[in-house]
């Protein structure tokens, strides 16, 4: 403080000017999130009477088709922009056969949401193996335990088309195989659907956020892990080509999975991307501010749009989160 009689000259730059009261802040917010920016990941087990809870996702279930139907219709009054469906079988094998089944548990679900909410909001489809596959990778094994790459793509292409087929508006492979976008892209052309779009799981890396996410979708590998086609965490070129690769493929979309740790790789994707980017608030994001809020250590409302707007100021133009039917509520 100048004490001398003369007029303060410090400071000069007054940026606090700019925060004094809510409707100011919301006037001059650089980022914004909206409704229509959140997709709703849910999940449709097959052969169960009523939902299932998942233990280490409060407030998170396995859906019957009933269920998931009710819970489709309240992400859409909410004006949450789209849904993306995993689906869990009764019956597995090697080559996951139940995920290109016609009358399988994810076809079954996406004629009901394309039928009941498919002109209110985006219905996609999960587009991988591992949910289906007796081994719990994502495709069909070589003698040797390893993924065989050019057999999944073959599964991944009738997939896709069996996925169309039932009223999915966006596919959206997850398996991080190469060339797997291309595979698919021709499945689709050849199949009559050259209008679906797909989204590429374009970087998604071995991470340990997925732990919930696993019991949720029964998928869990039964032998070894993913980090042979899935990226490892340490890499971020790796991540530009990859998604420079689904890009030249034919991918309409691209995501980063996780988001949280992997915020710096939204950003740079988002940078140079001619597509949109979306990016997926992961189950163990999830799990770990439920935990948290649940002891009283944070606020749980703050907590969840303060990582979502995190997303939304990365880059994401949309964001897979578990939350989006509760965030789209507190929003509007």
């Amino acid at each position: 403080m100048n004490t001398t009689g003369h007029e303060a000259a410090f400071p000069v730059a007054r940026p606090r000017r700019l925060r004094r009261g809510p409707a100011l802040r919301r006037l001059v917010a650089e980022t914004r999130v909206a409704p229509e920016n959140l997709v709703l990941p849910m999940f449709v087990k097959e052969g169960i009477p009523e939902p299932v809870a998942i233990s280490s996702m409060p407030g998170q279930f396995q859906h019957t088709r009933d269920s998931l139907r009710r819970a489709a219709h309240e992400a859409a009054e909410a004006g949450v922009g789209g849904v993306m469906l995993f689906g869990i079988p009764a019956r597995k094998d090697e080559r996951g056969s139940a995920a290109d089944d016609p009358h399988g548990i994810v076809q079954e679900a996406l004629r009901d949401l394309a039928k009941d909410v498919g002109d209110a909001l985006v219905v996609m489809a999960d587009l991988c193996l591992c949910e289906y596959t007796s081994h719990g990778h994502c495709g069909p094994l070589e003698a040797n335990g390893h993924v065989d790459n050019d057999l999944t793509l073959e599964r991944y292409a009738a997939i896709a088309a069996a996925q169309a087929e039932a009223g999915a508006a966006v596919v959206a492979p997850s398996g991080m195989m190469d060339g797997q976008v291309a595979a698919i892209r021709a499945g689709l052309d050849r199949a009559g659907y050259a209008q679906v779009p797909i989204l590429a799981y374009a970087a998604k890396y071995a991470s340990s956020f997925y732990g919930p996410f696993r019991e949720a979708a029964e998928g869990a590998p039964r032998f070894g892990d993913r980090s042979g086609y899935q990226q490892d965490p340490a890499n971020v070129r790796e991540a530009l080509r990859e998604v420079a690769l689904d890009v030249a493929e034919g991918a309409d979309m691209v995501m980063v999975k996780p988001g949280l740790a992997y915020l710096d790789i939204v950003a740079k994707v988002a940078e140079t991307s001619p597509v949109p980017v979306s990016a997926y608030q992961v189950s163990g994001e999830y799990a770990m501010i439920e935990a948290a809020a649940e002891r009283g250590w944070i606020d749980r409302e703050r907590a969840i749009l303060e990582t979502l707007t995190s997303y939304r100021r990365a880059g994401a133009e949309q964001v897979l989160t578990y939350w989006a039917t509760e965030a789209a509520r507190l929003l509007r």
